[in-house]
């Protein structure tokens, strides 16, 4: 196995201590205290309610970051949703790939390898990535927008790398 450096610029603020990203604040925690929050909430609230509430923080904030980034590095279309896969990647996240991307359209197919959730869930037989799902919806809507369409969108998650036969995770993006 290779390694590198991060990628992306990280800079940490001397007097405040906070860490940015291009634009963006940022934390830097280790995966399995994420994880092992996000295991500890799904458990009190069962995984369909808290894939809700997170399809919904999710959407806002890709939204937000989309809108953020774009502005901060002068793109546009489909290099912002383009950035964003590149940096969730960069991010540890896991390995994100556009398989398809239709911003006029409302549609996009993104492959996940690799996925943190994965890493820590192992194979349960279940969908473990859906934190993520909304993301894809908020992105391809804010980007819609900001080309001044109409189009409006839904994510769902169609395969997980925590599945029997499954070594990848799967979201597909569609107009409501």
């Amino acid at each position: 196995m290779s390694v590198h450096a991060p990628e992306m610029p990280i800079e940490v603020n001397a007097e405040s201590g906070i860490w940015t990203t291009d634009a963006l604040p940022m934390l830097y925690v280790p995966r399995h205290f994420f994880v092992n929050n996000h295991m500890a909430i799904e458990e009190e609230l069962g995984p369909e309610r808290y894939a809700e509430i997170l399809y919904k923080a999710g959407y806002k904030s890709a939204w937000h970051w989309c809108e953020k980034e774009a502005e901060c590095h002068g793109l546009s279309g489909d290099a912002v949703f383009e950035h964003y896969m590149k940096r969730l990647s960069q991010r540890g996240w896991g390995l994100f790939t556009i398989e398809s991307l239709d911003i006029a359209a409302g549609t996009a197919k993104v492959r996940l390898d690799h996925s943190a959730f994965v890493y820590q869930y192992g194979k349960v037989d279940r969908m473990v990535d859906y934190m993520f799902t909304g993301w894809f919806a908020g992105a391809v809507d804010q980007i819609a927008e900001s080309q001044g369409l109409a189009v409006r969108t839904v994510a769902r998650q169609t395969q997980s790398g925590a599945q029997t036969g499954c070594d990848y995770g799967l979201f597909e993006v569609s107009p409501l």
